[in-house]
C-alpha cells in the first residue's frame, strides 16, 4: 500500500480485515480414527445397543491407571493470598491400577485393582463378569485396541466359556476401532471419578486410596440403580458427558490423569 502511495495504519487494516468478516481461531482437534474398518465397527455396536434384549447386557471396558498414590495439584478453592503447593519431588506410597467393566444398559461398575495390564487381568475380569451375570443369555465386551484385550488366550478363554455354556451366558467380543478411545464410555466414568477423588488429593496410604475408589463406584451404583431414568450428567456432573454411547462424545478427558 505504501509503495502505492496509499500509506495505512496497522489498525485500520485490522479493522477493514474484521468488517470483512474475518476472526481468528485456533484450529480445533477433530477426532478420528485410523481404523479402515471404523464405520463398519461403529455400525455394529450400534446396532447391538438399540436391540439389546432384556437378557443381555453390553460392557465397556479399560483399566485406569497405574496411578501414584502422592499430593495431588489441581484447582481449589483457596483464602485470599495464600497459595497451595505441590512438592515436585515426592516418594510414592504405592501405585494402583483399577481394572473396570461399566454395563451400559444399567449403569453399573464392577471393579477390582491389578498389578498390572495383561491378559491374565482380562480373563480374570471376564470370569468375575460371568459369575456375576449367570442369569443373563449374552454379554458383549467391547474395548479398545490394547494388545492384552486382543491377545490368544483371551480369545481362547471366551471360546472355551462359549463351548461348555454350564449355566453361563455366551460372550460375544465387539472391540472398538483402533485409535477410538474416545467412544469407550467408562472412560468418561474415570474422568469423574479422578475429578471427584484424585485431584487435589493426598492419601496417606494405598488402602486409603482405595477405600475411596471403593466407596465412589458403591455410591454411584446404588444412585443408578434407584434411579436409571437419570442415569448420565442430572446425577454424576462430573463426569466429562453422559454415560452412554455416542459417536459425538469424547469420553477419554485428556486432563483427567
Amino acid at each position: 500500500m505504501a509503495k502505492r502511495g496509499l500509506p495505512i495504519a496497522s489498525s485500520n487494516i485490522r479493522k477493514i480485515i474484521k468488517e470483512a468478516g474475518y476472526r481468528y481461531r485456533k484450529a480445533r482437534k477433530v477426532l478420528t480414527s485410523n481404523d479402515p474398518n471404523y464405520k463398519d465397527k461403529l455400525k455394529k455396536i450400534t446396532s447391538i445397543l438399540q436391540n439389546l434384549g432384556p437378557k443381555e447386557k453390553f460392557f465397556s471396558i479399560d483399566e485406569y491407571g497405574p496411578f501414584a498414590i502422592k499430593i495431588q495439584g489441581g484447582r481449589s478453592l483457596v483464602p485470599r493470598g495464600h497459595a497451595r503447593t505441590v512438592p515436585q519431588h515426592q516418594r510414592s506410597k504405592g501405585t494402583l491400577i483399577v481394572t473396570a467393566a461399566l454395563e451400559l444398559s444399567t449403569n453399573q461398575i464392577t471393579h477390582f485393582y491389578s498389578p498390572a495390564k495383561n491378559t491374565s487381568e482380562m480373563v480374570k475380569l471376564l470370569n468375575r463378569l460371568v459369575d456375576v451375570y449367570t442369569d443373563q443369555e449374552c454379554i458383549y465386551f467391547s474395548w479398545d485396541a490394547a494388545s492384552w484385550h486382543v491377545s490368544k488366550a483371551l480369545y481362547a478363554r471366551v471360546q472355551e466359556i462359549n463351548i461348555k455354556s454350564n449355566g453361563c451366558p455366551r460372550v460375544k467380543l465387539v472391540p472398538l476401532p483402533s485409535s477410538a478411545q474416545f467412544l469407550n464410555v467408562i472412560e468418561s466414568v474415570f474422568s469423574g471419578m479422578a475429578r471427584a477423588i484424585m485431584h487435589n488429593s493426598n492419601f496417606p496410604s494405598l488402602e486409603a486410596a482405595q477405600d475411596a475408589i471403593d466407596k465412589y463406584f458403591a455410591e454411584r451404583n446404588e444412585l443408578f440403580s434407584k434411579h436409571p431414568k437419570r442415569a448420565g450428567e442430572k446425577i454424576w456432573g462430573d463426569e466429562r458427558v453422559p454415560s452412554e454411547f455416542s459417536v459425538s462424545h469424547n469420553c477419554k478427558d485428556p486432563k483427567y490423569r
